[in-house]
């Protein structure tokens, strides 16, 4: 079960203390305090609090003066260039809007939480080292996210957080307690954060930066950068999802990029496309894109490559899809907006979960294989939390690479001759019953033949018919093999079609 989550609110009165007396007398009486979200402030019209179900215009406060908006900019920091400030060592924001001549015209407050665990729903992911994008609609966490994250891995190692508009650790000198042990470097203006970004990394050696809001072609460009250089990135970006992502121009960069390709006239009658398709660059800087579809229901896309490339075939392949426990959780009862049942594992399984760590293996055809066969087994993304390894047969030797890690290991090696052999490996260990209409073994089986086929005689090969589950396993085979594949016809006949890359 999920642990409970810890609301860390900032002092209210901090921010209540910052506005007109009558709109703070309203607050300071009104039940729903603890749920505030927002307080918007233009002049000429009534101010307007926004709670986390409900919208309140004032109408009994009257409107909103010159004299109000002084009253409340005198007593906070000063705006930067992206016209925010905020109140010193909390998280709350306030965003201004201006007239022509500069003159502050309306005010946005937005409350800053910091709440423990929020991140506890995907902390696997977050821990295991890869790199990180949160996506998803403003004001749905992805901040929040970003700053509960960093408390977590600065527990245990050393993290960096490149703070644009203090939004990650709050306003003043000192970093809000909410990113924990984490450090934090302020960014000068928003055109100055790719700098930041690339000072953090050659001055202060993280082994973790985390950032807010990647949106430009420098930025993109320096997230490559820290990438390579084996620091652990941790961001957002603008989008609600990878589709997105993939469409913008600037951001496409960050998952891989797209270009254009002229396949010939023969490919492009297997492919049934034109002669201009779409295809990935390069490798995504981020292994992990993880969408943010509500507050307790999270989307993850892994490996990204792979699901890149299936949306550029028109093949789009389905995420993961964690829901948090909200009976954990009384101030997160809203209903999700996208929920999944989690199927019940059949009586015959034992519940005792087994880690696997895979050597040689695609995880994704684990993953894959694992979840159709209901077994009670996860993937270990490192082999200190692994109860088993399984490799394949050619990667076994007496100077075999896996040997050498489980030397002093109390972990026993299973060995499989090929990848095709996962789902027999899985009944045979957990004792799983044969069925008639399981066809993963074979499919895997065709998908590596196909392969080695495309690999040797460079022409394109079709697999046969198979529903959404064994195509995306097929896919994970195609990519393993470094080629290409989409799916094709119309059910029940859509197949998987390989064929080389470029």
């Amino acid at each position: 079960m999920t642990p409970q989550l810890q609301p860390q609110v900032d002092d209210l009165r901090l921010l209540i203390d910052i506005l007109p007396t009558r709109l703070a007398e309203y607050l300071k009486n009104s039940p729903e305090l603890p749920n505030l979200i927002e307080i918007v402030m233009d002049l000429g019209r009534k101010p307007e609090v926004r709670f986390s179900n409900h919208i309140y215009r004032l109408k009994e406060l009257g409107d909103f003066t010159e004299e109000d908006i002084q009253f409340v900019t005198k007593r906070i920091g000063e705006f930067n260039t992206d016209n925010r400030a905020g109140i010193e060592r909390t998280l709350h924001r306030i965003s201004a809007i201006r007239n022509r001549a500069g003159k502050v015209i309306g005010l946005t407050c937005r409350i800053g939480r910091a709440v423990e665990g929020t991140v506890e729903i995907i902390r696997d992911i977050v821990e295991s080292g890869r790199n990180c994008l949160f996506l998803g609609p403003p004001g749905i966490g992805k901040t929040t996210i970003l700053r509960e994250t960093a408390r977590v891995l600065a527990a245990n190692k050393r993290v960096v957080v490149v703070d644009t508009s203090n939004e990650i650790a709050g306003d003043g000198d000192i970093p809000h307690p909410g990113i924990g042990d984490a450090r934090r470097l302020h960014v000068p203006s928003p055109d100055k954060q790719h700098h930041t970004m690339i000072e953090a990394v050659e001055n202060h050696m993280p082994e973790v930066i985390v950032v807010d809001e990647i949106g430009t072609e420098q930025e993109t460009k320096a997230a490559r950068t820290i990438a390579e250089r084996g620091v652990q990135l941790v961001a957002t970006a603008h989008g609600y999802n990878l589709e997105n992502v993939v469409k913008n121009p600037v951001l496409s960069n960050l998952i891989g990029g797209v270009q254009s390709v002229v396949i010939g006239d023969e490919e492009a009658k297997f492919r049934g496309t034109g002669k201009s398709v779409l295809e990935r660059k390069s490798l995504p800087t981020f292994d992990v894109v993880i969408e943010i579809q509500s507050r307790d229901v999270f989307a993850v896309c892994s490996p990204v490559a792979a699901f890149v490339d299936g949306l550029l075939a028109n093949d789009p392949m389905d995420p993961a899809i964690r829901v948090r426990d909200t009976e954990t959780m009384p101030e997160l009862k809203q209903k999700p907006t996208v929920s999944e049942a989690v199927p019940e594992m059949p009586e015959h399984v034992d519940r005792d979960i087994v880690s696997i760590f895979p050597f040689g293996i695609g995880v994704s055809a684990l993953n894959a294989a694992i979840q159709a066969l209901q077994a009670p087994a996860k993937v270990a993304k490192d082999v200190g939390e692994a109860d088993i390894a399984l490799t394949l047969k050619s990667k076994v030797g007496s100077k075999s690479k896996l040997g050498q890690i489980l030397q002093g290991r109390n972990i026993p090696m299973h060995v499989i001759q090929s990848g095709s052999g996962i789902t027999q490996f899985l009944r045979d260990h957990f004792k799983l019953p044969e069925s008639d209409e399981d066809v993963i073994e074979d499919a895997i089986r065709e998908a590596e033949k196909a392969a080695l086929v495309v690999e040797s005689e460079c022409r394109v090969v079709e697999c046969q018919p198979h529903d959404t589950l064994i195509r995306k396993m097929q896919h994970q085979v195609a990519f393993d093999h470094g080629l290409n594949s989409m799916s094709v016809g119309e059910d029940p006949n859509r197949r998987v079609r390989i064929y080389p890359r470029g």
